[in-house]
């Protein structure tokens, strides 16, 4: 017998089999603190009922291929009695098998149709309310559910972030979407404790407690003993939680009502209260597998499938209302049956709703794109009053040429005064300034609560500006190198870049993260501190690459990511040359040819840099450079000695690696007839790439050429000349250019 109809036989026998109680009143205390009331035991019955049901029937859809989803809650039904504990206006981010929950939830909310939501999912529709048929995820703006993914535990440096940023908005009088004193509640399976997410998180939010910030977050390990076909060591998920300073940790057996019940509230009341984390131990089983593919007698004795089947949650729950005379195992089987036939019937109907049928369906809320919003927002300074406060009197316009980290620094400011939600975070970015003094004054200009310093953990640094963009404040994170960023990648992809997707845009998380990187660097070098590996960036959909390399361009470009993120929700990376931070010469020492007048509020309608605009530098007919960075700089040093030599060179600065500004790329490709790409990144899965396809796409048939960086990290000291681009290369290869005929 399949495993889905064998668990349905074996519930219906144990209802029946159940012992009856003598009548109690309506409402009777079955125990537990706060006393657990049979009204309450009641509607989470319901929602178990309901969440085991929308199991039973995404196997049926399956099997008639009309679903595509079959990640089970069976089994982790007690956990609609943490949410019968908390209010339906504290923000929770589900682990994928708190079906219950959900439902428990929705049963809070006027109008919530859980089991119909989830079919919708299951069924991939359209008409989904939250992910719009994209993914089955248990979300729900009403609800106060923010939607995650097949999510391991990527979703908890988020929670940590979001529950440090109610907060910290309340410390600078700023509202959220939800209460002053609401609590954030994540849940993740016992697995996935092992997950370098979930002990960074958790190590983070010990961390924060340890120094008495407030952290309103109950984090909730529904342990059923095995991750897919590994089992979790006994103990194990006890012994790595119950260790950790500043996280207070409770347990719980879900097969005990009244003990869930009790430590739920406490957990509640905890976090809530104290404004502290807890963590939630809560003992589940695992029905149905892990998926519907999944034959769990593979790698499971049938000794221990069995002896799961007699902690069943659900049975437990009709157990204690029919002892307390609240319910007849008649009754009890009669609301199995009874549910089970209303969940079938809305399956058979949802099969018949719309699913996506295009492309510009499935992409519309991945990357909102309202470029004369963004604009209009861009260009918007602070009063003069606010100004001239950040700045302590003396605006930067007033000051001489900037280099790029100092205008980068000025602008910063320039944003704080004109948002009141800007934070400025990361590792040493506040008394320190950062290593190379991007950030230096300005915890002294804002304050303390809006310029911080954080743990060294990019996954943190990264969830925690995950947490404020979502509580409706505005990130600007730094994470100190683009080789450090590599190991928190994720915090991008699969979560950052996803939510507005799986949402439909109901939730966002607008956030403008700082990156120090790329090549030459001269006194810190090694691959770990020199790093040119932006292909992972690039790969990711909807998010926005900008690199300023000239100071003159910087700060417009600053204010065009920030303002696509307070706009459009937008995640952008502003990914910034080291080498370049300091530079004040292009050509000859002396020169100031890398220095720029920062441009006061009055210029920046003419000065807006749109996303995806590149710069021309001089108008030359004979060749086109195209390139970005550090090459910038190389490029205009090459295309000087050409001009001296009579060949009219222009330079292209990209500006944006993605999207890419391809038609400003083909207008000036075609200007020339000629196009060279010079390109400091590797030569495999680099930018040039992105640019010489777009040339392909564009019809463009003249003779093109690339130089890049070598297919290597980058090596300590002089050795890494020998690996980067050099002027000596693009000399060569314009040479070869210029001795092809160019063709329009």
């Amino acid at each position: 017998m399949p495993w889905d109809e064998a668990l349905d036989a074996h519930v219906r026998q144990a209802l029946a089999a159940l012992p009856a109680g003598e009548p109690a009143g309506a409402s009777p205390s079955l125990g537990g603190t706060p006393p657990l009331t049979a009204a309450v035991l009641r509607d989470v019955f319901a929602a178990q009922l309901a969440s085991r049901h929308v199991d039973l029937a995404a196997r049926w859809l399956r099997e008639r291929g009309e679903g595509f989803y079959t990640i089970a809650s069976a089994g982790h039904e007690s956990n609609a009695l943490v949410a019968a504990a908390l209010r339906p206006t504290d923000p929770a981010l589900l682990h994928y098998r708190s079906g219950a929950f959900f439902v428990a939830r929705a049963a809070q909310v006027p109008g919530a149709d859980a089991v119909r939501d989830m079919l919708l999912g299951i069924v991939a529709s359209a008409d989904e309310p939250i992910a719009g048929g994209r993914h089955k995820v248990f979300g729900s703006q009403p609800l106060s559910v923010v939607p995650q993914t097949s999510t391991i535990a990527s979703h908890l440096p988020r929670a940590v972030g979001l529950a440090f940023a109610l907060e910290r908005a309340a410390k600078l009088g700023l509202g959220t979407p939800w209460p002053a004193d609401a609590v954030v509640v994540c849940s993740l399976g016992d697995a996935s404790m092992n997950h370098s997410t979930a002990v960074g998180a958790l190590n983070a939010a010990g961390w924060c407690a340890h120094q008495g910030l407030g952290l309103p977050l109950l984090v909730l390990c529904e342990d059923n003993g095995i991750g897919i076909s590994v089992p979790t060591p006994t103990g194990w998920v006890q012994a790595a939680a119950s260790s950790r300073p500043g996280l207070r940790y409770l347990a719980a057996d879900g097969a005990d009502p009244i003990a869930t019940w009790t430590a739920a509230n406490e957990a509640v009341e905890w976090a809530r209260r104290r404004r502290s984390p807890v963590f939630l131990h809560l003992r589940t089983v695992r029905f149905l597998g892990h998926a519907g593919a999944d034959v769990e007698s593979a790698y499971r004795a049938a000794a221990d499938i069995a002896a799961d089947l007699e902690r069943d949650p659900l049975v437990a729950t009709a157990g204690l209302l029919c002892a307390s005379g609240a319910l007849t195992p008649e009754d009890a089987a009669r609301a199995y049956d009874e549910c089970g036939e209303a969940v079938r019937r809305t399956a058979a109907e949802v099969v018949r709703r719309p699913r996506l049928t295009s492309a510009r369906e499935v992409i519309a809320p991945l990357a909102p794109d309202t470029p004369d919003a963004v604009r209009a927002a861009a260009v918007a300074a602070a009063s003069t009053e606010d100004r001239a406060g950040v700045f302590g009197g003396r605006l930067p316009e007033t000051e001489g040429p900037l280099t790029l980290a100092q205008t980068i620094n000025r602008a910063l400011l320039d944003l704080a005064a004109r948002h009141s939600g800007l934070l400025v975070f990361g590792e040493d970015v506040a008394r320190k300034g950062g290593v190379y003094g991007v950030t230096r004054g300005l915890q002294a200009r804002l304050g303390a609560a809006r310029v911080f310093d954080t743990l060294l953990d990019e996954q943190t640094v990264l969830g925690l500006g995950l947490g404020a963009g979502l509580a409706g404040l505005l990130p600007v994170p730094e994470v100190q190198y683009l080789a450090y960023l590599h190991n928190a990648e994720d915090q991008l992809r699969g979560e950052a870049a996803t939510l507005q997707f799986f949402s439909s845009g109901a939730y966002r998380n607008p956030m403008v993260v700082r990156v120090a990187g790329l090549g030459y660097q001269k006194g810190f070098g090694g691959h770990f501190h020199n790093d040119n590996a932006v292909a992972v960036l690039r790969d990711v959909p909807g998010l926005i690459v900008a690199c300023p390399a000239h100071p003159e361009d910087a700060a417009a470009m600053l204010r065009t990511c920030v303002a696509a993120a307070h706009v459009d929700g937008r995640v952008c990376v502003f990914l910034e040359p080291i080498a370049l931070y300091h530079q004040r010469d292009l050509r000859a020492d002396g020169d100031g040819g890398w220095l720029a007048p920062y441009r006061g509020p009055e210029t920046w309608t003419d000065a807006h840099i749109p996303v995806a605009s590149a710069r021309t530098h001089g108008s030359g007919a004979d060749l086109t450079i195209v390139t970005f960075g550090n090459g910038l700089r190389l490029s205009l040093r090459v295309a000087r000695a050409l001009e001296v030599e009579g060949v009219g060179v222009r330079v292209v600065d990209l500006r944006w690696l993605a999207p890419l500004p391809v038609d400003d790329v083909l207008r000036e490709a075609l200007a020339t007839g000629r196009v060279l790409v010079v390109d400091e990144t590797r030569r495999s899965g680099a930018v040039s790439e992105g640019v010489l396809a777009a040339l392909v796409d564009g019809g463009f048939r003249g003779p093109v050429e690339r130089v890049t960086s070598e297919d290597s990290l980058i090596p300590l000291g002089d050795a890494a000349e020998l690996v980067l681009v050099s002027e000596r290369d693009i000399a060569a290869a314009a040479g070869r250019l210029l001795r092809q005929p160019p063709v329009g």
